[in-house]
């Protein structure tokens, strides 16, 4: 691809923003990160915009080669102020930090998110709740319901599914209908962005209801309690499989 890139400078034809922001993807997917740093200044000293697509690309790829610090110094060199793609600038940013658990750092992230007008979303909320279950930080769970309640965003399977598995890795799953009922009811969903997944993977109660969701089709109208029952019967016998051996 380089070498398309000479000879096109050879006969005076410019990069434009399709061609090198494809370029970006194209070494995203099956370049070196240096080659795709280099594609990306490129593009940027070309005084193109970096469009939404290259953006994921570039995160896909950091995210995979666990490179949160240089994940939060892309972000921001692209510009968290830019609008176009919602939150997702602000997102990858807090995601750098969480995914590397640094609490204070992503709680300042935030904070500075919201002061520069930007509003939390299904994704922003979720991916720090992710960090806060592997952390057991209750509090925290249980305050980002209820920021979620009061911004009026909907919590979906991911969110659900922060709880189960905190609650669970602490042996208080008696106590999950509570924190259930502050959720509140819906119809179970995914609508947390993939890349959260890329960096944390999926929870043990949300992979586990989502293969059950699709094996089930629309045959059964399923809730989130009933999904947490069949859950917990399962990790019950599970349990008592492994006692017995």
């Amino acid at each position: 691809m380089e070498d398309a890139v000479r000879e096109m400078a050879r006969h005076g034809l410019p990069v434009d923003s399709a061609t090198g922001n494809a370029f970006v993807c194209h070494y995203a997917a099956s370049g070196t990160v240096p080659q795709m740093e280099a594609a990306y200044r490129r593009l940027k000293a070309s005084r193109l915009l970096v469009s939404v697509a290259a953006i994921r690309a570039m995160a896909s790829a950091y995210i995979s080669h666990r490179k949160y610090y240089k994940l939060g110094e892309f972000v921001t060199d692209v510009g968290l102020g830019r609008r176009a793609g919602g939150n997702l600038l602000w997102n990858l940013y807090l995601l750098s930090f969480a995914a590397n658990f640094k609490m204070k750092s992503l709680q300042r992230a935030f904070l500075d998110m919201v002061a520069a007008g930007f509003t939390p979303d299904l994704t922003t909320f979720n991916l720090r709740a992710v960090a806060f279950s592997k952390m057991c930080m209750f509090w925290d769970l249980h305050l980002t319901a209820d920021h979620m309640r009061r911004d009026g965003v909907a919590p979906d399977l991911v969110t659900h599914g922060c709880f189960v598995d905190a609650y669970l890795e602490r042996r208080l799953a008696r106590n999950l209908n509570f924190a259930f009922d502050r959720l509140g009811a819906g119809e179970p969903v995914v609508a947390t962005d993939a890349v959260v997944f890329e960096a944390f993977g999926k929870g043990g109660f949300h992979a586990s209801s989502e293969v059950l969701l699709e094996a089930t089709g629309g045959e059964r109208r399923w809730t989130y309690y009933k999904l947490l029952g069949v859950y917990l019967r399962k990790q019950h016998r599970k349990n008592q499989i492994f006692w017995n051996y």
